[in-house]
């Protein structure tokens, strides 16, 4: 399975800036129908488009230095990380990630996560999410972190942030849903997740 498009755009607090990477990237291998169901992107279509070595480094300068915000990042990291071991290079470390899935979780126990369940929560319009691309799920992706960041939870300042997706050569569909057993957490608990999120997101917050 290879990565067929990365998108990433980058926030200063919580508000996108014209600071944005984007690509196509030729798999290097045939498009799976199912695949092409879900972005569209067909085997012609990508032919001609660089391949992941050929961005690798304008892609790792562009995060350099931030946070990356990534719904379901155990999924995406390990696709990301497999194209840098081709290349013999560093992975992407996930202490520089935040994970939007395992936030909305802890937040929701019991419920639905995918985008378009948290879009359908916050009041988002998702309507333009036709093909599951990833610059369209980067913008959607922006507006479920601020809305998960909300005043149950403290502000943060958004400097050097990105948001980033990819989309692959092949259908494995993330999985965005827990059980449906609810499980509520513990005052513990969310005491603990206020820690993860003081420790994974800019240090540099506010009230």
């Amino acid at each position: 399975h290879r990565i067929v498009e990365i998108g990433c755009i980058e926030l200063s607090n919580q508000i996108p800036t014209n600071n944005i990477f984007h690509e196509y990237i030729n798999p290097q291998r045939p498009v799976s129908e199912e695949a092409y169901k879900i972005h569209g992107y067909s085997d012609k279509f990508l032919s001609d488009k660089k391949t992941f070595a050929e961005i690798a480094e304008s892609f790792l300068d562009f995060i350099n230095g931030k946070k990356l915000i990534i719904h379901n990042a155990p999924f995406d990291l390990s696709f990301l990380n497999y194209e840098m071991k081709l290349l013999k290079k560093e992975g992407i470390d996930k202490k520089n990630v935040v994970d939007t899935l395992e936030i909305a979780r802890i937040k929701y126990p019991g419920s639905q996560n995918s985008l378009d369940a948290l879009c359908k929560r916050f009041n988002i319009d998702n309507s333009k999410r036709k093909k599951h691309t990833a610059l369209v799920d980067c913008h959607l992706l922006k507006e479920i972190y601020v809305n998960l960041i909300d005043q149950k939870e403290p502000k943060f300042n958004l400097e050097n942030i990105e948001i980033i997706d990819s989309k692959f050569s092949n259908n494995i569909n993330k999985k965005n849903n827990i059980s449906k057993e609810i499980i509520k957490p513990s005052n513990e608990e969310l005491q603990l997740h206020k820690k993860y999120l003081k420790s994974h997101l800019p240090k540099n917050y506010y009230n």
